[in-house]
């Protein structure tokens, strides 16, 4: 027999797992986190298994308790991918009142992103000003949609109740979230090339799950 061969470990009841990764991650942290911005910070690390995010997380002032209000409140949920909308918890979002949103496959949206040369999640972030202002954005793969928001605040036709910036890539990401940063709403923000969908859902389940905390 091959001793080189790996054992296979024995089986782990799934609340165990987490219990033990979220430990792991406690115990290799770099720094000491803001409290309050712990449990945000802590699930984006345990989605990606990247420490890099203790140190390029960003929130403007009271940003989670913002978040967590608003959810409990029932705000809805706006994202750019299909991807993300699958990873929010929406069970416990229903119990708040609210529903995920992504209008990314939408025809009306693809027509419209056809016509005028644009992309569609541009596009969906017009469409999604019929919703109303109880929304939180979940951005995790379109920087143009991050892009076509700040001008849509600007504008006067949404106000966020807060947006999560954290799409991943090269081209005008890192610009994007710069200026979700210098738009008049409540955000959090990944600042430079990284991010994704399962951060973006990640930083909501965090805020869904911390409803009724103060901090950790």
């Amino acid at each position: 027999m091959n001793s080189d061969i790996p054992q296979v470990p024995p089986p782990i009841p799934p609340e165990e797992i987490e219990r033990r990764s979220f430990a792991i991650i406690e115990r290799e942290l770099p720094h000491a986190l803001d409290p309050v911005q712990a449990p945000v910070i802590k699930r984006v690390i345990h989605t990606t298994a990247d420490f890099s995010y203790a140190d390029t997380m960003r929130f403007s002032e009271h940003a989670v308790e913002r978040g967590r209000a608003a959810l409990a409140g029932g705000a809805h949920i706006v994202t750019d991918t299909q991807m993300a909308k699958a990873g929010i918890n929406k069970k416990r979002l229903a119990s708040c009142g609210g529903e995920v949103f992504c209008f990314m496959a939408d025809e009306d949206v693809a027509a419209e992103a056809a016509r005028r040369g644009i992309t569609r999640a541009a596009v969906s972030m017009e469409k999604s000003a019929a919703i109303g202002e109880n929304c939180i954005y979940a951005i995790g793969n379109a920087p143009t949609a991050l892009i076509r928001l700040y001008e849509l605040i600007g504008e006067g036709r949404l106000r966020p109740a807060l947006v999560i910036g954290v799409p991943v890539g090269f081209v005008h990401v890192e610009e994007a979230k710069e200026l979700i940063m210098r738009a008049d709403v409540p955000y959090i923000v990944a600042v430079g090339r990284k991010g994704g969908s399962s951060v973006a859902a990640a930083v909501c389940n965090a805020l869904l799950y911390g409803i009724g905390r103060t901090a950790e």
